[in-house]
Order: structure tokens, then sequence, then C-alpha cells
């Protein structure tokens, strides 16, 4: 990810968090001992009595206490849930698609399995009401949200426990309604080391601060923009898809608040540029998995969040995603999108809310 420096991109070619600081709660002892679900791991059955908090930390289909109150990940009206289907076209589309790459192809980079021995895609580690933080120390500490975390030691990492890539790490606090997401972690005594890290109150529209990063080049949350398997397993996606690119131009687009590039070319998207697959191209053909997340691209957009391979959307490990159908959105190439003008969508530089 990007720092206030140009960012450096990520060679990837596998088939593959705003709160005031005033958030760090002091650290608490779990509720219960977790036990590490695999992020990757099916849903369980639901509970069979009364539970006051998850008795483990679960993976992205683990369910929440049948008590707690229901954690979106942002309000309906936030940017992440617009429809963009009816946006205008950005006056200069056709240049900005030519520089990302109009004739690369779309790639999941996500999906079940492994590849290099590391899960395909980024995990996101829920855990329990009451998990204990822990401190995390900071390679861009004046642009990150300081500790403690509710990290646990096993937290699934990007990449795997030895990758060498981005090494993401998202926990998801469904109890608090938080996330908390990590850029290049790594375990460092009782707690973490990361090069930065945001935490973002998944019932807030506010945005993080001007100039700041988060764990993503453009300030943006990372599980906001996740392909998730349980969404395309109830038949839709209601939120824009996270998205990398080549290059970026300086400065950035709402809703992002950082940049990660001297390049001035008029011709280079900015981190937050939204883009739209087009209305035209038929979807009628898709295996259903593939589908779902094209008609999210025509629906809610792609958000440009990060340098890195062209056109590749991101997603969370499972092993049901069927790779097979996921390797069908590789038909879509980058000339069947448009990148759209959601200026009109702004009713604050400072939050995420859309009129």
């Amino acid at each position: 990810m990007a720092r206030p420096s140009v960012r450096r991109t990520t060679a990837v070619a596998a088939v593959l968090a705003l709160v005031a600081a005033g958030c760090s709660d002091p650290a608490t002892p779990p509720a219960t001992a977790p036990t590490l679900i695999g992020p990757a791991s099916a849903a369980p059955a639901p509970p069979t009595g009364p539970s006051p908090v998850p008795a483990a930390r679960a993976g992205l289909g683990g369910r929440p206490s049948p008590s707690a109150r229901p954690c979106t990940v942002f309000p309906a009206d936030n940017v992440w849930h617009a429809d963009v289907s009816r946006l205008p076209v950005h006056p200069r589309s056709a240049a900005m698609i030519g520089a990302i790459g109009g004739a690369a192809t779309v790639h999941a980079d996500f999906g079940s399995g492994r590849w290099e021995g590391a899960p395909i895609g980024i995990p996101v580690t829920v855990v329990p009401a009451g998990q204990r933080r822990v401190p995390v120390t900071f390679g861009y500490a004046g642009e990150s949200d300081p500790g403690p975390y509710p990290v646990p030691p096993d937290a699934a990492v990007e990449g795997g426990p030895d990758g060498t890539g981005d090494r993401h790490v998202i926990v998801w606090d469904r109890a608090a309604c938080r996330a908390y997401e990590l850029f290049d972690a790594h375990r460092s005594g009782a707690g973490w080391r990361a090069g930065s890290g945001a935490v973002f109150d998944l019932r807030s529209n506010r945005l993080r601060r001007a100039g700041w990063t988060s764990a993503d080049a453009a300030g943006l949350s990372i599980l906001a923009g996740l392909v998730r398997y349980d969404e395309v397993a109830a038949g839709r996606i209601d939120h824009a898809i996270r998205v990398t690119v080549p290059r970026t131009r300086t400065g950035w687009t709402w809703p992002a608040t950082h940049s990660a590039s001297s390049a001035t070319d008029p011709a280079l998207p900015q981190l937050g540029q939204r883009l739209r697959l087009k209305r035209s191209v038929d979807l009628s053909r898709l295996p259903r998995q593939a589908r779902i997340v094209a008609e999210a691209m025509q629906r809610y957009g792609l958000l440009v969040a990060d340098h890195g391979s062209a056109w590749f959307l991101s997603g969370a490990p499972d092993p049901r995603w069927d790779n097979d159908a996921l390797h069908a959105l590789g038909g879509l190439r980058g000339s069947d999108f448009e990148v759209v003008d959601a200026a009109g969508l702004m009713v604050s530089a400072g939050s995420g809310a859309t009129g």
C-alpha cells in the first residue's frame, strides 16, 4: 500500500479504518478464550441456545450473537452503497480507461484453495466481543490510528504468515461494529507492527482526515470493498468493489483521502475514481457467481483503491468459491468499463454520506 511518498506497485499475477483517537479503549481480557476458525471457513450452524457473545472468533461466514445489534459495513447512504448506474460519464473517461488498460482483462483476485501456499484473496478475521487489545506500532504513525487493536495473535494475514506482498490484516469486530485494518502487518512481541493502520466505525459515514492514508493507498476501508462469498450466496452484492490499477495521478477523488503519486498526466485516474461496467455488456452467459459480481460492477461500480495489476478485483478467500466461474470474469476487458462522475453524490468532503 502506498505511503505519503510514491507507492510501490504490487506485482501480482496469481490466479488468484477513521475514528477518533478516543476509540482506543484500554485492553480488556477476552470474554472467552477464542478459537480460530479460518477466515475462509463455511458458516457455522445457528446457535441452539442464547449466548451473550460469540463463543469463538469466526471467519466471514461466522454469525454474531442473535442478541447483537446488526453490524452492516457502513450505513445504507454511504458512498460505497451508492447506485451509480445512471451517473454521467466522466469527460475524460476514454483516456483514463486507456491508461488503466483498455485491452487488459478483469481478474478476480480471490477464490478457493491456495496459490503458492496461501489462500487466494484478502482474508478477514472476525473477533468476538471483548477480544483482547494488543499494542501495534506503525512505520507511518503520523497517519495511523493509534492502538491498541483487538488483533489476535493468529489473525489471518494476506499471503499467509510468510507472505511478502501487502500483508493486510483485516479484523472485523461485529459487536463494536468496527473494522481494524493493517498494512504490512507482522507479529511483534505481544502485539503487532505494521506500516500503517486505520480504524473504521462501520456505523459512521466519517472519512479519514484529508491527506491521510489507511491500510490502503486511497485512505479507504478495505473491508468495505471486498467481494464476500456470503453476499454472492445471497444473490446480491450491494456495494462498490475494490480495484487496483497500475498508475494514478497526484491528488485524490472523493471519497478517497490520500494520494500516492506525483504524476500529473490528466489521462491517469486518481485514487477514489469510480468506474462502472457499461450497461450494454451482456451478462446473461456468465456463470452465477461471476454474474453477481458483474451485476454489482454495473450498479455500484468499482472504486480505485490502490496500485497493482490492472482490473484486479479484491475479495475474501472462501472454500466455496468456484474458481472456474470466477475466471469467467476474464471475458470482460477494460474497454467494457467507463469512468463516472460521482461528484454529485457528495454531501460533504469529510463524509461518505450521499445526497
